[in-house]
């Protein structure tokens, strides 16, 4: 591990796109996963804070022109989710390298539905309860609660993944278990004109009735998961998909954002 940390040289410029970036420990675990797998990528990940809200005033190119990958992390509540929203496609137009976290995956769905089937009316139901089109819903068994309380999907769930997928690629596993606290999912109604649009299914739970990962098709990588892989990332052991989202987001050159040379320096 000193090694490791000795022999750091590249940096890579990540963008973490939040609603709480304020008190930078509200997203301590994907911070030090970022670190962990940066280590592994023999590169020094920089981290830019953006508050998702500034995007909403200021629009997307002042705040991820110098990304060379873009994460979206978990969170509750509809304040600074159209910025979420705008990252994401962002991110997609551009071919930027993006990780979606529970709610980082939820705004990449409905960013695709906007902006990929054209559909403006696609939501989530937590942020807009009327919405027609609830591309992201309540979980079937939640809809009969009433008293919320610990009432989430919560603890650790099998994943199987789809063969030749980008999470399969890092994974190299056919079925993981990662960690869960969430409310809502991807509605199964939306699934089959999603995937005939290049939206892919690349985790499903073992009885194929919930979406766990999805990615974009011809897409370097955009990757987003309705779990919370930051909470089994460790130092000696990065959690696969953020190694692989900072491997990628390494070949990635934009403008400001190649090291100083020479390396060695």
């Amino acid at each position: 591990m000193v090694k490791l940390l000795k022999d750091v040289v590249e940096p890579v410029n990540i963008v973490l796109v939040g609603k709480y970036v304020e008190l930078e420990d509200a997203y301590y675990s994907v911070r030090e996963s970022l670190c962990h797998a940066g280590l592994h990528n023999s590169c020094c990940v920089n981290i830019s804070w953006v508050q998702s809200e500034d995007i909403e005033r200021d629009g997307p190119d002042h705040h991820l022109c110098h990304a060379q990958g873009i994460i979206v992390p978990g969170g509750f509540g509809v304040r600074g989710i159209e910025g979420m929203v705008r990252a994401a496609n962002y991110a997609r137009e551009n071919k930027i390298p993006y990780l979606g976290l529970c709610l980082g995956m939820q705004v990449m769905v409905i960013e695709f539905g906007r902006f990929v089937l054209n559909d403006p009316k696609a939501n989530s139901a937590e942020f807009d309860p009327d919405t027609i089109n609830p591309v992201i819903d309540l979980l079937l068994e939640q809809k009969g609660v009433s008293s919320k309380g610990g009432t989430m999907r919560r603890g650790n769930y099998p994943c199987k993944l789809l063969p030749s997928s980008l999470a399969a690629a890092s994974y190299n596993a056919d079925t993981v278990y990662e960690r869960h606290r969430h409310r809502y999912e991807f509605n199964n109604k939306y699934r089959d004109c999603f995937e005939q649009a290049g939206m892919v299914y690349s985790g499903l739970s073992p009885d194929g009735e919930l979406v766990e990962i999805c990615e974009i098709k011809d897409h370097p990588w955009m990757v987003g998961t309705q779990f919370h892989p930051e909470f089994l990332s460790r130092p000696n052991r990065p959690h696969p998909l953020f190694c692989g989202f900072i491997a990628r987001a390494k070949k990635v050159l934009r403008e400001g954002a190649q090291p100083t040379l020479p390396l060695s320096q």
